[in-house]
């Protein structure tokens, strides 16, 4: 069978199952292991994914919704909590004198990492191991947050401000997933729990606003820090949501990597050939699972795999999925992969 994973919105679980994103769900050690079993039961009733009967297991991070905000926190940047919505970092626009003055955070001693080590040392005393995981988001989606939209003209004018930034935020991501692998065992399930079918110690950088950004101003100003991530968190994955990979795929093979999320609408046969060795987790669009008919979704499922040209080394997903979604094109989706020779 093809691995297959789905992740859905807080919207689809406040409404289906009164889960609230407030801080607590993030911050709370017992309220989050209440939701855990909920969410892993909810799982297995709909969809036939993970174990019939779960029992409590002492989570530092959930594995069944997206979303970060650590990074973000240790620098200061505010952050907002609702009921239905995942957790916002609000952006900025700090100074250039500001951002040149930038230092790595203390790690283990601010918010919300303090408060996490605290849960993660109260659950090993109790149960003897924590698991789990928080997305720890990526170099350019953090530099948006702390710079602001200046950011892309920095890319352009500013490449001492943008390789300062940068470094600094590249190693303060170092220090976090060493710290969180060191304690749990993996460090990105959080980001996409898809490298559950590949290996869960693979650290995947998270590139949404790479997107946004042309791939000369991604080899100049981004690439040599990704580099170094890669080198020092191996083993190493992208997350790129963006509909335009393959613009950047011959880049990224430089980083080795040994999983890449494919946004959708990215031309599949194209990073097939410029990773051939990467497992290539092919995402499907959440608005079309939302929108189209259980056949449409079958034949979307069908055409990612064929353009991949492999059975191997691929993986389906889709990411964010909203209130309203039908269980029949979910399911589409599931015997597509099912019945696809893995």
């Amino acid at each position: 069978m093809i691995p297959v994973e789905i992740i859905f919105t807080p919207y689809w679980w406040f409404r289906n199952y009164g889960i609230e994103f407030d801080q607590r769900f993030y911050l709370d050690k017992q309220l989050r292991i209440a939701h855990d079993l909920t969410m892993r039961r909810a799982m297995y009733e709909r969809f036939g994914l993970g174990a019939p009967d779960p029992r409590p297991r002492p989570i530092v991070g959930s594995q069944y919704v997206a979303g970060g905000f650590v990074i973000p926190a240790l620098f200061g940047v505010e952050v907002r909590f609702a009921p239905d919505q995942a957790p916002w970092p609000v952006a900025g626009a700090r100074t250039r004198e500001e951002i040149l003055a930038l230092r790595i955070p203390d790690i283990q001693g601010s918010w919300p990492m303090q408060q996490w080590i605290a849960d993660m040392d109260a659950l090993e005393k109790e149960y003897g191991h924590v698991i789990g995981d928080f997305d720890v988001d990526g170099v350019l989606n953090t530099g948006l947050l702390l710079r602001g939209e200046q950011i892309f003209l920095d890319l352009v004018e500013d490449l001492e401000l943008t390789d300062h930034l940068f470094g600094v935020i590249a190693e303060t991501m170092v220090r976090v997933v060493r710290y969180v692998t060191s304690r749990t065992g993996s460090n990105s399930v959080s980001v996409n729990r898809s490298i559950l079918n590949v290996n869960p110690r693979i650290y995947v950088h998270g590139n949404c606003s790479v997107q946004m950004i042309s791939p000369a101003s991604y080899r100049n100003a981004l690439l040599k820090h990704e580099l170094y991530l890669a080198e020092k968190l191996a083993p190493y994955g992208i997350h790129h949501c963006g509909n335009n990979l393959h613009r950047f795929a011959t880049d990224y093979a430089q980083t080795k990597p040994v999983f890449v999320d494919v946004g959708w609408g990215s031309h599949v046969d194209e990073c097939s050939a410029a990773l051939p060795d990467t497992f290539l987790n092919l995402r499907l669009s959440p608005v079309r699972m939302l929108q189209q008919s259980a056949a449409e979704i079958r034949e979307d499922a069908e055409k990612l795999l064929a353009a991949a040209g492999r059975t191997r080394n691929v993986g389906l997903c889709c990411i964010n999925m909203d209130y309203g979604t039908p269980g029949e094109n979910i399911q589409a989706m599931l015997d597509v992969a099912r019945s696809a020779p893995g």
